[in-house]
C-alpha cells in the first residue's frame, strides 16, 4: 500500500471516469486506446506541464504544491471527500519521515457513555474499523460470538471490515451485503490517505487483498467515502429482521476515532425486536455462536443472543 502508488492509482481512476466532453472538450471523434481524458488533456486542465503531471501519475515526482493538488482535484471535478483524499495521500507520499503509527484506545470516559446508552447499540472504531470499545447492546448485536472483553487486547479485537469480507455469516446477517461491503471499502481507502502509518490498518487491507476476491476489485475501484448516515437491513439470528439507521459521530480529539450508533423508528418492529434483544442481552448465559436460521425465531430456553459485527 505504498503511497506513491496509491497516488498514481487515484489520479488514474479519476482521469479514467471522465470524458473530454464531461470537461468542455472535443474528442474529434477519435478513437481511444483507454477509457477516459488522456494525460495531457488533464495537463492542460489543470495547468501543468504534460512531462510534470506524468511524473506525478508515475510516482516520480514528490512533494506537490497545494496549488497543483486543488489545480488536479478542479479539473479532475472531485468531490469535498475525494479532494481531501488527494490531499492526504500527496502529503503522505512527500513526508514519509513524518508517519508515525498511530495508538488506538477508547478515553475511559467515552466508554462510560457507550455504557450508559442501554437502550441503543453503540460502539467506538478505530479508522481501520477496530472495534475499541462497545456496550451490552452492541455486542449483542454484532458480536459474533466473540467475548465482549476481547476488545480490551489489541491482538483478540473484532474488526468491522475483516468480518464483512472473511465471515460467511456476514452474507445472510446483512440483507443488501454488496452495499455494505462497497461501504466498507470506501471507508477503508478513505483513511488509508489520512493514516498511511497505521501498520494495523495496512495489514488489513493486505490481508484482505489477498483472501477475498470480492475486496480486491472493489478496492481497486478507488472509491472513497466517508461512514454517513443510512438506514439498513439486518437478519439477526435471535430477533429476526431489524431495519436500523447508523448515526456515525467523529471523535476528533481522540485521533478520528469512531462513535457508531444503531437507531430504529419509535414504534416499528424494529425498535420492538431492539427491545427484545436488550431484555437476551442481559441473561449471563451467552451461545457459542448461533447460525442464521431461515425463518428467523427467538430462543425460548435460558441462551442469550449473539449477532454479527458491523463494519463502519
Amino acid at each position: 500500500m505504498g503511497n506513491r502508488g496509491e497516488l498514481g492509482d487515484f489520479l488514474r481512476t479519476r482521469r479514467a471516469r471522465l470524458r473530454p466532453a464531461d470537461v468542455g472538450l472535443r474528442s474529434y471523434g477519435d478513437r481511444r486506446r483507454v477509457a477516459g481524458l488522456r494525460r495531457e488533456e488533464l495537463a492542460q486542465l489543470a495547468g501543468l506541464s504534460v512531462s510534470y503531471y506524468t511524473r506525478l501519475e508515475q510516482g516520480q515526482s514528490h512533494n506537490a504544491s497545494p496549488e497543483v493538488l486543488e489545480a488536479l482535484a478542479r479539473a479532475l471535478r472531485l468531490d469535498e471527500q475525494e479532494r481531501g483524499y488527494l490531499l492526504d495521500v500527496a502529503r503522505a507520499t512527500g513526508a514519509p519521515g513524518e508517519r508515525r503509527e498511530p495508538v488506538w484506545q477508547a478515553r475511559p470516559g467515552v466508554v462510560r457513555l457507550l455504557d450508559a446508552m442501554t437502550d441503543v447499540p453503540a460502539a467506538v472504531l478505530a479508522p481501520s474499523t477496530d472495534v475499541l470499545a462497545w456496550n451490552t447492546l452492541a455486542h449483542a448485536l454484532f458480536g459474533f460470538g466473540v467475548e465482549r472483553d476481547s476488545v480490551r487486547d489489541p491482538e483478540r479485537r473484532p474488526n468491522m471490515a475483516r468480518t464483512v469480507f472473511l465471515d460467511p455469516a456476514a452474507r445472510e446477517f446483512y440483507v443488501d451485503w454488496h452495499a455494505k461491503a462497497c461501504s466498507s471499502v470506501s471507508h477503508l481507502r478513505l483513511v488509508a490517505g489520512q493514516f498511511p502509518g497505521d501498520r494495523r490498518l495496512r495489514e488489513l487491507i493486505g490481508e484482505l487483498t489477498v483472501s477475498s476476491p470480492e475486496f480486491a476489485t472493489m478496492w481497486s475501484a478507488h472509491s472513497v467515502r466517508t461512514c454517513e448516515p443510512i438506514a439498513r437491513d439486518f437478519r439477526h439470528p435471535w430477533v429476526g429482521r431489524l431495519t436500523l439507521t447508523q448515526e456515525t459521530l467523529w471523535l476528533r480529539e481522540d485521533g478520528d476515532q469512531i462513535l457508531v450508533t444503531q437507531t430504529a423508528e419509535p414504534g416499528s418492529p424494529s425498535a420492538d425486536a431492539l427491545r427484545l434483544l436488550g431484555s437476551l442481552s442481559q441473561h449471563p448465559a451467552q451461545p457459542t455462536r448461533p447460525t442464521v436460521p431461515t425463518v428467523p425465531t427467538v430462543p425460548t430456553g435460558p441462551t442469550g443472543p449473539t449477532g454479527r459485527a458491523e463494519p463502519a
